[in-house]
């Protein structure tokens, strides 16, 4: 175990899987103690308890994020079993309609994919704000996507307007909250090997996908976990606010 994140308080949304569970177990080994969010209470607290047997404390939490009542029982709730949240991950999003064109984007697809996304990192930055304002200190990190970053025809319009819209949303938080101590960065994968991928997206698919990028591999959810704590780490990112770190194995160079 590290203490990069030592004594810190860090709340890490949809960490119950993939990515944000990445990014709670490794916070977690860096001296974090973290609170484990989803919707699942088995698959939280199995996240929990994993962090829990490696010698490092973590609480799971229940909250749908599209509901700010909910968030803010979740801040209380937090707040009352581990203290006052300093790092915040907002993670938690899905792609929930088809790419296609536009015409043919089902409204509820649409309004339930930017819910998902956008509203639900807008909603938790509006209720763990103004705590950290007040305290004069925060690290908040959003997770976008490559496809919030340009048009592609394999991704679904709602999905990437949503991430656009977390990456400005974040660069608004930066520039607001900045004079109260607190920084917000961004990061925007492209394709990572989530377990929900590895079983969605065929092996042939998965290797064509890999010579895709330079590195001729995918990401992993460690991938995106080691450039979390870096932001979340005053030491190493301090003067880094505002920014969208492109995580994409250098797809643009392939």
């Amino acid at each position: 175990m590290g203490n990069r994140l030592e004594g810190r308080i860090a709340l890490v949304t949809g960490s119950s899987r993939g990515i944000g569970a990445a990014i709670a177990r490794l916070f977690a080994a860096e001296g974090a103690i973290v609170a484990v969010h989803g919707r699942d209470p088995s698959a939280v607290d199995e996240v929990r308890s994993s962090i829990e047997a490696s010698g490092a404390r973590a609480v799971g939490v229940l909250a749908d994020l599209t509901d700010f009542a909910e968030i803010e029982r979740m801040r209380t709730e937090i707040e009352s079993a581990i203290g006052k949240v300093d790092v915040l991950v907002a993670n938690a999003g899905a792609s929930l309609s088809a790419p296609g064109p536009l015409e043919e984007i089902p409204i509820e697809g649409w309004k339930a994919t930017v819910d998902a996304n956008l509203t639900a990192t807008f909603l938790t930055l509006r209720s763990f704000l103004p705590g950290m304002k007040q305290r004069g200190r925060g690290d908040i990190v959003t997770i976008s996507s490559t496809a919030g970053r340009r048009p592609h025809a394999r991704s679904p319009i709602p999905y990437a307007v949503a991430k656009a819209g977390i990456q400005l949303l974040t660069q608004d938080v930066a520039l607001q909250a900045g004079p109260f101590g607190i920084r917000a960065n961004c990061i925007a994968p492209e394709t990572i090997l989530t377990e929900d991928n590895r079983a969605r997206i065929p092996p042939d698919v998965q290797g064509r996908l890999a010579e895709a990028h330079a590195l001729r591999r995918l990401g992993t959810p460690e991938d995106v976990a080691r450039t979390a704590l870096f932001l979340a780490d005053r030491e190493q990112s301090g003067w880094m606010t505002g920014t969208v770190v492109d995580l994409h194995g250098g797809t643009e160079f392939a």
